[in-house]
């Protein structure tokens, strides 16, 4: 079980490393020719992109955490971890977009006027491709490997794709004689981060703060009442991440049956609803006996 467990997280690692590659190699575009062209909405938007890389560091320190097996300590062991570390991209871009706001504020009352050419068009539309690439990658992956970090670091990077549309909007109005739009963009683009950043944290919170995960109760019903011997099944909760759910539940059986057949039962339904229902990984069992009905009730 750990080897598959390390698997799993070496393949997201490999995934972080490389959208590490590319978002740096994409924030150093933009921010060196931000620089040069004096266009603060390119700069902002390539820090944004430097921050892509960030929580992609950030998700490798937690997927190092989350990888790690079960132990005295840790008897649920450490995937939670990895939704944690989901909340520093969140404050990373919390920070980012603080910042910006800040100097697209700056950029109104003390205005600069930005150096647009092809150029400008050019590096903005390569790097948008490379990000809308990245993005559906990393968060087709994040479905399949049911992973909170990568499908973190993709709507960061979803956020990043549409600053850049709202820079390349800008550019235009630049080029058409408004430079009031760079700090204007530069305002926007840090409300999107912004929002990017509460989306993670909502996300990343229902998890820790075991909200019930997205899981269809019914079929737990339909499983336990299959199991011969169980009589009703009620008081099911469950827990953790939607690749890592916890359910216990109340199931009631004949007051005379035997300990052992009573505990053979709770086995089976541990298994049952374990196989039919992958994404769960512990079931805990309370049995009751049924509670017979009182003849005297029935009568009038």
């Amino acid at each position: 079980m750990d080897t598959e467990l390390d698997l799993h997280y070496r393949r997201i690692r490999r995934i972080l490393i490389l959208t590490l590659v590319l978002n740096w190699l994409v924030a150093l575009a933009k921010i060196l020719y931000g620089l040069f062209s004096r266009c603060a909405s390119i700069t902002a938007d390539g820090f944004h992109s430097l921050s892509d890389g960030a929580s992609n560091i950030i998700g490798i320190v937690g997927i190092n955490f989350a990888c790690r097996p079960k132990d005295a300590d840790h008897p649920y062991g450490h995937k939670k971890y990895e939704t944690f570390f989901s909340l520093g991209i969140s404050a990373l871009l919390f920070i980012i977009a603080f910042n910006l706001f800040q100097e697209g504020i700056k950029r109104l009352y003390y205005p600069i006027i930005p150096q647009i050419d092809m150029k400008s068009f050019l590096v903005i539309l390569i790097t948008l491709g490379i990000n809308l690439w990245v993005m559906n990658y990393e968060h087709r992956q994040g479905k399949v490997l049911q992973s909170d970090i990568l499908i973190s670091d993709s709507l960061h990077t979803k956020a990043d794709i549409f600053t850049s549309l709202s820079v390349i909007i800008t550019l235009v109005a630049i080029k058409l004689g408004y430079p009031i739009f760079d700090p204007i963009a530069t305002i926007i683009i840090s409300l999107f981060i912004a929002w990017s950043g509460y989306n993670i944290a909502k996300q990343s919170s229902r998890v820790l703060c075991d909200t019930a995960p997205i899981l269809d109760v019914k079929k737990i019903v339909d499983i336990v009442l299959g199991i011969k011997g169980v009589q009703a099944c009620h008081k099911i909760r469950t827990r953790g991440r939607s690749d890592d759910i916890c359910v216990d539940l109340h199931v009631q059986v004949a007051p005379d049956m035997h300990m052992d057949n009573a505990h053979k039962i709770s086995y089976a339904i541990e298994e049952t609803i374990k196989r039919g229902i992958p994404q769960v990984t512990d079931v805990v069992v309370h049995m009751e006996p049924k509670e017979k009905l009182n003849p005297l009730q029935d009568k009038p």
